[in-house]
């Protein structure tokens, strides 16, 4: 089972985010915050990474870097997902490496679903999509 760490402040987009990727086959752990983040790292190696930007504490753009400058974590893709729609934005999260961006008000969870199926791949019962 593909396992997906989802980075997001909002309780209520978590959750969904949650619900809807474990209930397509993947092994779901949320955590609220860039430093939270860090901490599930450390113990948990997902195939890929859904990552906030605007978050407390420490925010998306510094989470992402502190991922990628770590030789354990660096090769784990990363959506970048915000609701800061700025080029400028965009372009800093892939300068900092991140393998996508979306923001979140231009996306439907079953199209979050088909962005993390064509980066890693879907589990068996990926028929629950609809």
């Amino acid at each position: 089972m593909a396992k997906i760490l989802v980075v997001e402040d909002d309780t209520y987009l978590a959750n969904a985010y949650r619900v809807k990727l474990s209930k397509v086959g993947f092994e779901v752990k949320n955590a609220y915050d860039g430093v939270e983040a860090v901490s599930i790292l450390r113990t948990f190696t997902p195939d890929l990474i859904l990552l906030d930007i605007v978050m407390p504490k420490k925010d998306g753009f510094a989470t992402l870097s502190e991922i990628k400058a770590n030789e354990k974590w660096k090769n784990i893709p990363i959506i970048l997902a915000s609701n800061l729609g700025q080029k400028e934005d965009r372009e800093k999260g892939m300068q900092l490496g991140a393998s996508e961006f979306f923001v979140k008000t231009d996306f439907t969870l079953n199209d979050l679903v088909k962005k993390i199926d064509s980066m890693i791949g879907l589990q068996p019962n990926a028929a629950n999509t609809q």
